[in-house]
């Protein structure tokens, strides 16, 4: 079988930023997928299911209900590893263009109090599993380390030629 292109990626030397995993086209609309990444592949401790399961309701809410990202997002959800995210939105984008609206996703995301939406046995099969004190942990820390300063090396896989 032919190696799916998320499996190309060297994690070796991913760091964790926002980059474009890929570009779909359906008919004449393109989906560019985007892959968030919280954490160091393979260097540091994965994210736990509660904070991933708790930032995956935060921040689905949170896009689905924004004025100009909702008709464009498709699905928000995390990756197997537990190392991040990916972000399928309708439209053809660079990671670059995303910047502000991830900013301000995971600004909503560190400073939320409240209750978890859809953290009910009636609209979540897994509703006890959450974390909010850790999913904004995680969220601070993305906005200090990634996203706050942003350098091109975290909008941009590494490539093979890379030392």
């Amino acid at each position: 079988m032919e190696k799916i292109t998320s499996f190309t990626i060297d994690h070796l030397r991913l760091l964790p930023g926002l980059y474009v995993s890929r570009k779909d086209h359906v008919g004449s609309e393109v989906i560019t997928t985007f892959d968030i990444r919280m954490t160091r592949p393979n260097c540091e401790p994965v994210m736990n299911t509660a904070e991933v399961h708790t930032i995956e309701h935060l921040a689905a809410t949170y896009l689905r209900n924004d004025p100009v990202w909702k008709d464009r997002t498709i699905y928000f959800g995390p990756m197997g590893c537990r190392t991040g995210f990916y972000l399928l939105l309708a439209g053809d984008y660079a990671s670059a263009d995303i910047v502000p609206l991830m900013r301000d996703l995971f600004t909503f995301i560190r400073d939320y109090r409240d209750a978890v939406p859809g953290a009910d046995p009636k609209d979540c099969g897994n509703y006890l599993d959450m974390n909010l004190g850790m999913a904004n942990y995680l969220a601070d820390r993305y906005l200090r380390e990634v996203l706050d300063g942003i350098t091109q090396e975290r909008l941009v896989y590494p490539s093979e030629t890379q030392a």
